[in-house]
């Protein structure tokens, strides 16, 4: 890799603990003690970087179908593989939206446009977990 802007480093501060800098200069620990547990480890940011991809995506293929969204959430689950390396074989992501008079047919083709098309995340783990979607669309 050859390109300085997507380089990432980390590095050992205690056993178990990290500190991460993104390729853009944020500052992330990381921790791999359970016991400590002061801070996410790497499985729990692949949740994360999956459910955030997502819902960046989706939110704003909403806003320019004109959807009158006022709450937002996504919850990802994620089902691991019992063999090293303890990989995830299915993702579990449902939205959950809140709004008014959502079209539902709208939030399908977002989540459907993310998952295929933009959320870069998803196509970098779909080759090796199953990710399945939902949804669910609250008036209010």
């Amino acid at each position: 890799m050859s390109n300085a802007d997507s380089k990432a480093t980390v590095q050992l501060i205690a056993d178990n603990l990290f500190s991460v800098t993104t390729p853009s200069g944020h500052s992330i620990t990381l921790d791999t003690d359970h016991e400590r547990n002061s801070a996410p480890t790497p499985m729990e940011l692949l949740l994360v970087a999956l459910g955030s991809c997502t819902a960046v995506d989706v939110i704003s293929i909403l806003r320019k179908k004109r959807q009158e969204v006022t709450d937002y959430r996504v919850e990802v689950r994620g089902e691991r593989r019992e063999e090293h390396p303890r990989s995830f074989k299915r993702m579990e992501v449902h939205h959950i939206v809140t709004g008014r008079s959502v079209s539902e047919r709208s939030v399908a083709q977002a989540i459907e446009l993310s998952e295929q098309k933009y959320c870069s995340v998803a196509a970098t783990l779909r080759p090796t977990a199953a990710i399945v979607s939902s949804y669910e669309i609250i008036e209010g």
